[in-house]
């Protein structure tokens, strides 16, 4: 049994898809797509924001490696979002959810920054 959606997407894909997903929602503070996407990226805004918050050299490598280098997305984490969240202990995100897509019927929701 995984501990994580395979999101019917070989890995390199996925991680893609993840990495895209969640620079979008650090970026915009929402991003309106499927409900297991969101579910998936919720893990890995926290931990970026999460690093954010630590303010380590090693966790600014961390955050930029997972982000394919976008250096614009980690400095708003560490310069404005780890500022923002400091008194918080977890929880960053929330999931508000829309209606089916007309296409497949998915389920789709608003993910967005607290």
């Amino acid at each position: 049994m995984t501990k994580y959606r395979r999101l019917n997407r070989e890995k390199s894909i996925r991680r893609s898809i993840l990495a895209s997903l969640t620079k979008d929602v650090i970026l915009n503070e929402s991003v309106v797509t499927t409900e297991a996407r969101a579910k998936e990226v919720r893990k890995f805004v926290d931990r970026m924001i999460t690093y954010g918050k630590r303010g380590t050299l090693v966790c600014r490598r961390k955050a930029l490696a997972f982000l394919n280098n976008d250096t614009l997305v980690v400095d708003k984490i560490f310069n404005e979002l780890a500022k923002k969240y400091e008194t918080r202990n977890g929880g960053y995100t929330r999931i508000i959810k829309l209606k089916e897509r007309v296409g497949d019927d998915a389920l789709t929701v608003k993910l967005e920054l607290v």
